[in-house]
């Protein structure tokens, strides 16, 4: 039998019952990488010797009675995590030769459950793009169109699971950096909420890694099967050891509902900066259709809602003023622009003049939002809304990203306008799941996000596994002619 494709969950069952041994899956993984990787470039950093003998250990840890969560299941890693012994450059030339001495707590998380590290994923240059290509790695490639991306910045990641390239990975989030991958490439993402999962050693090359709490970023799980990411988040979620963690651990609660007609949600398919294109649309209403048939209660707008266009403006300063205080920029003079002007460009310019005041106001703001969805999700379970308004979108490298346009049905748009949708849960810190939503004319996937209430518990993972039985889930690359 061939594993390449199966979900961790059966994985595991077979690796319990003898019927495989995590050093048989480990050979097949590798054999598939090294045939088919050079096209998709997604492992930029191989760990293979190292996983065969992690694979050995599992299999004599089972031998001996051991059962952990991931007991020889392969994973592989975003490259922004430090893992000892490989390099972490986010793919910044300058930080080519970094090594760290120790591993990220979600790397230690993993290793502690019995994981099988098959390697790193690529990324983008400084995890700032919608695309995964560097000068150190090159360009990883979405595998079902070599010529579009991926995704970014955990794009390495999505495109590694998509190819069959282990059945587990992890990433992270601060623009869409989970979901939009997920989306682009037809897998399963969590975005958790924010402080869910320790972020400690998930920091640029040669910062030290101390127990913070970044604002707006998380870390998160990706597989193939929604219930595959509830496994996974299971072993990431919990607070930094070195913290929070010497008093507290998490147990996340159940969902709010069982049943798919129990469930109530909100479907929004507009946005008032940014048109939604129809392959993306056609997405979000065929999961609108499934929930209505399986006799959820579906609701088309509420004025619980916040502002969007308020909401967009309010994340990409705060997005945009934290990005450029971790990556300084050289002339600020020149950014400047029309106070009259309220266009996601000129906010984004201003974002990047933010004095420490001028964040605190926003941050207060932020909070104002915050306070009405609590009020929203007193009314509904769940909202339903795109990730980005169009599909996988062909490579563009031009070395300006704000001279870069995107393709709405013929349109050109901004190019970080996309990201409206991603932080419509990133600013406010709610968890969201990415869900496969059908195929574009193209035969591209397309995916949808799937928001829960804060203060997380096990809503948006569940009504995602519930969609997967509706709709269908994840479909690999070679048999979509089928």
């Amino acid at each position: 039998m061939e594993w390449t494709f199966q979900p961790a969950e059966e994985i595991i069952a077979a690796l319990r019952t003898g019927a495989v041994t995590s050093a048989e899956l480990t050979d097949e993984a590798i054999a598939r990488i090294e045939r088919e990787d050079e096209l998709i470039n997604a492992i930029c950093v191989p760990d293979f010797d190292r996983a065969r003998a992690a694979a050995h250990r599992a299999d004599r840890a089972r031998a001996c009675g051991e059962d952990r969560p991931l007991l020889g299941v392969l994973v592989t890693v975003k490259e922004s995590y430090d893992m000892a012994g490989l390099p972490t450059t986010w793919g910044m030339p300058e930080h080519r030769a970094y090594v760290p001495a120790e591993d990220a707590v979600q790397v230690s998380r993993l290793k502690a459950a019995g994981a099988v590290v098959l390697g790193k994923t690529n990324v983008p240059l400084g995890l700032q793009d919608i695309q995964s290509f560097n000068e150190i790695y090159g360009t990883t490639v979405n595998p079902w169109d070599h010529g579009r991306t991926p995704g970014g910045s955990s794009g390495g990641s999505a495109a590694a699971l998509a190819s069959g390239f282990g059945a587990l990975s992890i990433g992270s989030d601060l623009a869409g950096s989970l979901r939009t991958p997920a989306h682009f490439c037809g897998v399963y993402a969590h975005k958790p909420t924010l402080g869910l999962a320790a972020a400690r050693g998930m920091v640029p090359p040669s910062e030290p890694a101390f127990p913070a709490d970044p604002d707006l970023a998380v870390v998160g799980p990706m597989a193939r099967t929604a219930r595959d990411l509830a496994l996974l988040l299971d072993v990431m979620a919990g607070p930094d050891p070195l913290t929070h963690g010497v008093a507290h651990r998490s147990a996340l609660p159940p969902a709010r509902h069982e049943r798919l007609r129990d469930f109530r949600v909100l479907v929004l398919d507009d946005h008032p900066l940014i048109p939604t294109g129809s392959a993306v649309r056609a997405g979000v209403h065929r999961v609108a259709d499934a929930l209505v048939d399986g006799g959820a209660r579906v609701a088309r707008r509420s004025p619980l809602l916040p502002d969007l266009a308020e909401a967009a403006k309010l994340y990409m300063e705060l997005l945009i003023s934290g990005s450029v205080a971790r990556f300084p920029i050289e002339s600020l003079e020149q950014l400047r622009s029309d106070a009259d002007d309220q266009s996601l460009d000129a906010v984004r310019l201003r974002a990047m003049l933010f004095s420490h005041s001028d964040w605190m106001e926003a941050d207060k703001r932020r909070e104002v939002h915050r306070h009405g969805w609590r009020r929203l999700f007193s009314e509904f379970d769940a909202v339903v809304c795109p990730i980005t308004p169009t599909p996988a979108f062909p490579h563009d490298h031009h070395p300006n990203p704000m001279e870069r346009r995107i393709d709405i049905d013929g349109v050109e748009y901004p190019y970080f306008d996309q990201l409206v949708w991603a932080g419509l849960a990133t600013m406010p810190g709610l968890p969201a799941t990415a869900v496969p939503a059908g195929r574009s004319p193209e035969g591209l996937p397309v995916g949808v996000q799937l928001i829960g209430p804060m203060f997380e518990d096990r809503t948006p993972l569940r009504l995602a596994a519930l969609l997967e039985q509706e709709i269908g889930g994840f479909q690999a690359p070679e048999q979509r002619a089928r």
